[in-house]
């Protein structure tokens, strides 16, 4: 009973131990990425700093709030998302302008770029999780009917946040939510007996899409109306040294600079291969580069360990909403690390999405804390139900 009744003893000192490494290897990695001197005068690396104290801030306050406030304040915060969504696209170029082929970000004089869909995720996951929770406390008895309902209030709230993102557009942004809802959907309790014929249904019609792309583009040309310019991304992917001077650039720097490093790299600030914008989508292969297979395994591990924390929060909890947050936040990380590694060693093809807590990016980093805040608060209250329990038995 005394293991509880000191509120330090309700902080997660594992996680801000977590959190503490990936923030000394993003200091690392940054200070690294920025001295090929492609970005002039700006210091990233400072930058990354204050975004951190942000987010720091952000954990503090998110703290406080229990799953029955987080739960009164879901569908709250999931409106302001979709109203910040909507405010990125239809607002003039002056105050967001396009980057890159798209419209996400708003430019705020003295802070910098502002991407509201790093928020929105983790909005959505507090949504879908109130979702859950409120469809069970409902329906009491399940069946197919009742678990099929369930199934489409969660698609129905994920396509609006999915459907405004694409108009931006950010594919990249998009796959993450789908992750987020398969993970959640996954742990929902809907029967096996929907969700195989969906996924499988779904799966199966993408795999059949990308073979026509590899194999019969011309199918789709003729009936779809597609252009084949449009199925670059996969061709360079699939044979990225024949587009090396175009759109596989990126990627075959990526290969050379995680390659070059062998086992144990080059050493820090010795890199060689020049990788555009290395500080934020490519910073693995930074790491690659310069501290080799070892140091990639190494910040591999340190995911894989915040991972099973995140795993043993959720099934530690009490309560069924802090599970479905916590499944909806492993799911957004798991899909981080293996998309933006994947994608750095040809494993995946490139979209633009950050490797969790080491890119650079403000709006990526304080998305990520703020579902770290959740986690936080999660570990601390449970803990403190915990201890109000066993208090009462005694008594």
């Amino acid at each position: 009973m005394e293991k509880y009744t000191k509120k330090t003893d309700r902080f997660d000192w594992t996680l801000t131990l977590l959190l503490f490494l990936f923030f000394l290897i993003s200091c690392i990695a940054i200070n690294s990425a920025q001295s090929t001197g492609q970005y002039g005068d700006r210091n990233f690396m400072i930058m990354q700093v204050v975004w951190y104290v942000v987010g720091a801030i952000i954990i503090t306050i998110t703290i406080f709030f229990d799953s029955f406030q987080l739960k009164r304040l879901a569908w709250i915060l999931y409106g302001f998302g979709l109203l910040l969504l909507i405010a990125v696209y239809v607002a003039p170029e002056s105050i967001a302008p396009y980057r890159n082929g798209a419209k996400s970000w708003f430019v705020i004089p003295a802070i910098g770029q502002i991407q509201p869909s790093e928020f929105v995720k983790v909005f959505l996951i507090l949504a879908l999780s109130r979702v859950i929770t409120s469809h069970h406390e409902k329906y009491i008895i399940k069946s197919l009917k009742t678990d099929f309902g369930l199934l489409l209030k969660l698609g129905v709230t994920t396509a609006v946040p999915v459907g405004l993102i694409m108009l931006q557009p950010d594919l990249g942004t998009a796959l993450v939510i789908l992750s987020i809802l398969t993970g959640i959907i996954l742990v929902s309790g809907i029967s096996w007996k929907l969700i195989l014929p969906i996924y499988g249904t779904g799966a199966s019609l993408g795999g059949f899409i990308i073979y026509l792309v590899i194999i019969k583009p011309e199918l789709l040309e003729k009936y779809l109306k597609v252009q084949t310019y449009q199925f670059n991304r996969i061709y360079s992917w699939l044979d990225p040294y024949t587009y090396a001077s175009g759109s596989s650039y990126h990627l075959v720097k990526s290969l050379s600079a995680i390659g070059s490093g062998l086992i144990s790299g080059k050493g820090f600030r010795n890199s060689e291969v020049y990788v555009p914008e290395s500080h934020t989508d490519f910073i693995f292969s930074v790491i690659g580069e310069e501290y080799g297979f070892i140091g990639g395994s190494i910040v591999i591990s340190l995911f894989f360990l915040l991972i099973y924390h995140l795993i043993k929060t959720a099934l530690d909890t009490n309560d069924s909403f802090n599970t479905y947050v916590c499944t909806g936040i492993i799911s957004m990380i798991t899909f981080h690390v293996f998309q933006n590694v994947g994608m750095t060693i040809q494993v995946l093809p490139i979209t633009g999405i950050p490797l969790p807590f080491i890119s650079y990016g403000g709006s990526s980093l304080m998305g990520n804390m703020f579902a770290m805040g959740l986690v936080y608060s999660i570990h601390y209250h449970h803990r403190n139900y915990m201890f109000s329990s066993r208090k009462s038995l005694s008594a």
